[in-house]
């Protein structure tokens, strides 16, 4: 099975089995879903979710967060991965999108990565997610899913494997295809002990391929 093919099969999976999959991050506004995703960085969703209704009720917006103290805002995400380094983000990312931004989330990557604490992967979730723009973000699951399945090859990083899905992903699928990933990685194609032989596209897998040669 050649790498089209193969992307064929894929998508044509998911597409008609998960047609309109999703972030598993509770939000109701783009200031909402960017603050966790910032929080998301190494952290489950579901941790994040436990976090954010207090947050939330406290700093329900860029300008609220923007005057929040180190300390208020720390121990409200204390519980979560790096919550140091994630105090500073926040507030600092507040601080830019409220005074550059008139609070309102921008659209464009190259905007969003002028907000501290945010990178190109949550610049592209943030893109795709709010704005169906066609960016794909590359965390740790899409990374690993799609070097598995065969859709990437020999990526050095999360730029490269980006690069060479979105080359052969249409365009309308890119905001999808992020989700696909990530669901499958998060609850079939797991880092240990992926579930292989359960997995629906087992057939379209190198991965899954190259095991049953090898016995």
């Amino acid at each position: 099975m050649d790498k089209r093919e193969r992307f064929n099969k894929v998508l044509d999976y998911f597409s008609t089995h998960q047609p309109s999959p999703d972030t598993e991050l509770i939000y109701a506004d783009p200031y909402q879903l960017l603050v966790s995703v910032i929080l998301s960085a190494q952290c489950t969703d579901k941790r994040v979710n436990m976090i954010t209704p207090e947050l939330f009720a406290r700093f329900p917006d860029a300008w609220s967060l923007s005057q929040g103290t180190s300390p208020e805002i720390h121990a409200l995400i204390k519980s979560c991965s790096y919550p140091n380094n994630k105090t500073k983000h926040l507030q600092g990312m507040a601080r830019v999108l409220f005074h550059d931004f008139n609070g309102v989330v921008p659209s464009s990557p190259e905007d969003l990565q002028k907000l501290p604490g945010v990178g190109r992967k949550t610049a592209n979730v943030i893109a795709s997610v709010i704005y169906n723009k066609p960016t794909l973000a590359v965390d740790t699951h899409v990374f690993r899913v799609s070097a598995r399945l065969g859709l990437t090859t020999n990526a050095k990083n999360p730029l490269q494997a980006e690069q060479q899905l979105t080359r052969h992903i249409p365009q309308k699928q890119i905001p999808l295809a992020h989700h696909w990933l990530i669901l499958h990685g998060r609850y079939i194609c797991t880092a240990r002990n992926p579930k292989c032989q359960t997995c629906p596209i087992n057939r379209y897998c190198k991965y899954y391929e190259s095991s049953m040669e090898n016995g």
